[in-house]
């Protein structure tokens, strides 16, 4: 007997999937601006020369670059409150994990373009007589930022579909939202096709959005 298909259930339910994806947005958002500033100043700190200040940086590159992401988030949510003595709310500890993780990825990005620039531009900024830190901001990140621009972009549409694990420990994301719904109804099927009807339908235009990005400034 095949299965009969019910849409119509879960019409009812229809705000708690419309606050599942502006969370997850907003969510997404928040955690990537948090992960920029991260990678920002671990990405500099990356090319430092100074052990004291590399070798950490590095570490916790590697560190959350190299273990799962869904491993990631189980352990500061269970783990880390054990660790410092401190519960932290869901919320917290999956807007933490996502943070960091992008930062780890987006340091990378940011050491990358810097060391894309030509070392005659520091020379020649070295030769005006400005210091190591105006440099880099002056005249280093604004050209780096161009080349940097098409995998930020693609990182960032990762973020996205990374924000559906920390249903696990209960963010009322899209996904948990589906979560509660299907406990509800007892229609699975429907639900998570909904659910991923809509992470689609944002994903896919972002997807774009980067490929035509990163084809425009591959042509120039």
């Amino acid at each position: 007997m095949g299965y009969q298909w019910n849409f119509g259930i879960l019409q009812q339910y229809a705000w708690l999937f419309v606050y599942g994806l502006g969370f997850t947005l907003v969510f997404t958002i928040v955690t990537i601006a948090l992960g920029l500033l991260l990678g920002l100043f671990a990405g500099i700190a990356r090319l430092s020369k100074n052990r004291l200040v590399n070798w950490p940086v590095v570490g916790f590159i590697e560190l959350f670059r190299c273990t799962p992401l869904l491993v990631q988030l189980v352990w500061f949510y269970y783990a880390f409150p054990v660790i410092i003595g401190l519960q932290m709310p869901p919320n917290v500890a999956g807007g933490l994990v996502l943070a960091l993780y992008a930062g780890a990825f987006y340091a990378e990005i940011f050491r990358g373009g810097i060391v894309s620039i030509d070392r005659g531009q520091w020379d020649a900024a070295r030769s005006l007589g400005l210091r190591p830190w105006p440099i880099l901001r002056t005249v280093i990140l604004p050209q780096a930022i161009r080349l940097m621009i098409p995998p930020f972009i693609n990182q960032s549409v990762l973020q996205l579909k990374n924000t559906s694990l920390v249903s696990v420990i209960a963010v009322p994301d899209l996904l948990y939202q589906g979560e509660l719904i299907t406990a509800a109804t007892y229609r699975p099927l429907e639900v998570y096709t909904i659910v991923a009807i809509l992470y689609f339908a944002v994903l896919f235009p972002a997807t774009l959005a980067a490929q035509a990005i990163e084809r425009r400034y591959a042509r120039r």
